[in-house]
């Protein structure tokens, strides 16, 4: 919905069939900081609580889940907070300083998918999503593509052992 330029990457008006529509069908959404506070019409969280506050507010539009990105915040770690029904877990790792993130939600959500398609259940799925971006963002600084924010490194390992 929302690029880390802060960028919008859906119309406004698609935001209520967001919502209505889709939002209600998912068994997780993945909005970052920005897109949370968009989807809700509220300013953006800026501590783990207001996170999840805003994920609970999130599920009462119908997702299953929620994980509410933290790249978007501050301080020394980039913490994600995955929220169902019953139970809060939080994913956290370093913030890396680094201009190339570009795709990093995409990728995530990506992620995650592939962890679901092999067997895992949400939680390590989103445990090892978390994992590979943030291997992916931390390896991102060798590539020098476009201009801007860069994409993250999404073949970091294949390259490692070349």
């Amino acid at each position: 919905m929302i690029a880390t330029s802060g960028d919008r990457l859906l119309a406004v008006h698609a935001v209520a069939a967001l919502r209505a529509s889709l939002i209600p069908r998912a068994l997780v959404v993945t909005p970052n900081l920005p897109e949370a506070a968009a989807l809700l019409e509220h300013a953006p969280a800026h501590s783990e609580a207001e996170m999840e506050e805003q994920a609970r507010a999130l599920l009462g539009l119908g997702a299953q889940s929620v994980l509410i990105k933290g790249g978007h915040g501050e301080g020394a770690e980039s913490v994600d907070l995955l929220i169902d029904a019953t139970s809060v877990t939080r994913f956290a790792a370093m913030r890396i300083a680094t201009r190339n993130t570009h795709g990093s939600g995409c990728t995530l959500s990506s992620a995650i998918a592939a962890g679901l398609a092999k067997g895992l259940d949400l939680k390590a799925a989103a445990r090892d999503a978390k994992a590979y971006v943030t291997a992916a963002i931390a390896s991102a600084d060798v590539l020098r593509i476009g201009h801007g924010h860069g994409p993250l490194h999404h073949f970091h390992e294949l390259w490692r052992k070349l």
